[in-house]
């Protein structure tokens, strides 16, 4: 019998994703303090999230999934988005994009996949910026961003608390 050939596939996010979704956001909200949210979610309560991010438009949800498993099954490695910056619409050219990865996707280039097809997919759009932040210390987000041409433009203090301390977070931006 052959060995299973796997595969990363990037692909929009679909309504079949939320569960695996909201698993693996929930991770980084009991785990870190990588987002800024402290209760976990379920399915249901991420759903207008997920049907925020429509498969054409500036709010994009990409997601890469490892394929080659077991029953032609496809395991979610991680996402990528971009969601409005403000709700104000002097705003509205301006994404912010973000990206969770599962806790044993790093190292992998999945980042790199997912801000390339996310990237890919906005370069249509009528958008001018984008924007990211990143809760301190993330050296790889960090890194993954200037790799796609992010330039730090500063820093908040301390301005989330998570576990019992305070988190800075260092905001970057592109040019789209």
């Amino acid at each position: 019998m052959p060995p299973e050939r796997r595969e990363v596939q990037v692909r929009a996010g679909v309504e079949s994703d939320l569960e695996a979704l909201t698993d693996l956001y929930n991770h980084y909200v009991r785990e870190t303090p990588i987002t800024f949210d402290t209760a976990v979610f379920t399915p249901e309560e991420r759903r207008p999230w997920l049907l925020s991010h429509p498969e054409d438009g500036p709010y994009r949800l990409m997601v890469a999934v490892e394929t080659g498993l077991a029953g032609n099954s496809q395991r979610i490695l991680g996402y990528a988005t971009s969601s409005a910056f403000r709700p104000k619409p002097a705003y509205e050219t301006s994404v912010e994009v973000t990206i969770y990865l599962a806790p044993d996707a790093g190292g992998r280039g999945i980042g790199t996949l997912l801000y390339k097809a996310l990237f890919e997919a906005l370069a249509e759009e009528d958008l001018h910026r984008a924007y990211a932040g990143i809760a301190q210390p993330n050296e790889a987000s960090a890194r993954l961003h200037e790799r796609f041409g992010f330039r730090h433009v500063g820093t908040y203090r301390e301005v989330g608390r998570k576990f019992g301390r305070y988190w800075d977070v260092a905001w970057y931006e592109k040019e789209l």
